[in-house]
């Protein structure tokens, strides 16, 4: 049986200003340093926090239907290729094994290294300040097993309940599963049809992020100075070195799991880097991946069936980099982090991968890491700024999953002889 598509979403071109976005948080943080307590500020602090504040808001609108649309679309697409044979079992039980992992390990190690690199007491009072309301007090085990039932799904949706709304729309889908393909594949295409209309949305968002992202970084610097600067390079620093390990792990996965030199593993490896790179993006990295496959000896069809696969529906660095910077807005914030909503952010990341789409992280950066935070009772704001660096982190992204798709693919080959 073929691979599934790469999505059965048709979305559109989407072109995001990513270098405007990052130039505009620079020129706000400059700007607002330099009217940092002149005559000026408040005069200009009354139109930047309103106008921040608005974008933020029209981020924050697409966060539900998008996730629902998306994880209902990666569930059809998971249990549709599962049902391709054992080559498709094996390969999606490594899948999910490396993700898993991975996001264990983010739950483990982030507060860690949070508590031994503490974020400067500066900078939790400059991005720390961006939420607007008390995250109020964070719900035990009970509370959490309890609420993943909801009374009203739609009252749940309305209150920002996300572990309900993901369970709920998992459920639905799994069931979709279940019936005949009249009924299944107009339902299908309908929530297709959502995510691609609400990925215009957010294509016309954040062609606004240069404007809405100045604002923001214009505010917070006039209220915490140099601070904010400290903290965004923290961040930067700490969420891209869990991407890292996760791309360290596709080199020992190769070694270990599919025999392979690492001599030989490291040099295939470069020119699909290089792709990597320079277009941030896994799909664009699939040629390239296909070839390197070739040169390791991985038999081509394999490679073609997996390989595909993995760009529909394997993110590798995805679910930890993603808890990653829920835990970290958590601890920016203030907000307690209990066991419980640890256990959450670890589900909701590993299901919402399911739903994620090979385009440059800035374009589904809130709308991936908004569910996690919510599900652990994290306020979202900061996300706003946040996303103005996501370029940064989001090349480790995107190396580490070209990385591991190869090792996986080789991996799977492999164990298949």
């Amino acid at each position: 049986m073929a691979p599934p598509e790469e999505t059965s979403i048709g979305f559109p071109e989407i072109r995001v200003p990513a270098l405007w976005t990052f130039i505009a948080l620079i020129a706000g943080l400059l700007v607002g340093l330099l009217l940092r307590g002149s005559a000026a500020e408040t005069s200009v602090l009354a139109v930047a926090r309103p106008l921040g504040s608005l974008w933020l808001r029209a981020l924050q609108m697409t966060i539900l239907p998008l996730v629902a649309a998306l994880l209902f679309t990666g569930v059809v697409q998971t249990v549709a290729a599962a049902q391709a044979g054992a080559l498709a079992r094996r390969t999606l039980g490594l899948f999910a094994l490396v993700l898993t992992s991975s996001t264990v390990f983010a739950a483990l190690v982030v507060p860690p290294l949070l508590g031994a690199f503490p974020i400067p007491v500066e900078a939790t009072a400059a991005l720390g300040g961006m939420t607007r309301a008390d995250p109020g007090a964070v719900p035990g085990l009970a509370e959490v097993i309890a609420s993943l039932v909801p009374v009203n799904i739609v009252d749940a949706a309305a209150k920002d309940a996300m572990l309900p709304v993901i369970v709920f729309f998992t459920l639905f889908a799994l069931a979709a599963t279940r019936l005949p393909p009249a009924q299944r594949d107009p339902l299908a295409g309908l929530f297709a049809a959502v995510a691609a209309a609400m990925m215009v949305v957010i294509g016309w968002v954040l062609k606004l992020a240069p404007l809405g992202v100045f604002a923001l970084g214009f505010a917070v610097a006039a209220q915490s100075g140099s601070a904010v600067i400290a903290a965004l390079a923290h961040y930067i620093g700490l969420v891209s070195a869990i991407g890292a390990v996760v791309l360290a792990a596709g080199y020992v996965l190769a070694v270990a799991g599919a025999r392979l030199s690492l001599g030989a593993f490291a040099r295939a490896m470069i020119p699909v880097q290089t792709v990597a790179f320079s277009t941030q993006s896994s799909l664009a990295s699939l040629p390239a991946m296909l070839a390197a496959c070739r040169t390791l000896g991985v038999s081509q069809a394999r490679a073609d069936f997996v390989l595909p696969l993995a760009v529909a529906l394997f993110r590798a660095t995805g679910p930890a980099m993603n808890l990653a910077v829920a835990i970290y807005v958590a601890w920016l914030t203030g907000t307690p982090i209990t066991t419980a909503s640890m256990a959450a952010g670890v589900g909701v990341a590993l299901l919402t991968t399911l739903g994620s789409v090979s385009l440059p992280g800035t374009i589904s950066f809130v709308t991936a890491i908004g569910p996690i935070a919510l599900a652990m009772g994290v306020p979202i704001e900061p996300l706003a700024l946040l996303v103005a660096v996501e370029m940064l982190p989001d090349l480790m992204r995107t190396l580490g999953n070209v990385t591991m798709d190869v090792a996986v693919t080789a991996t799977v080959d492999r164990r298949g002889r």
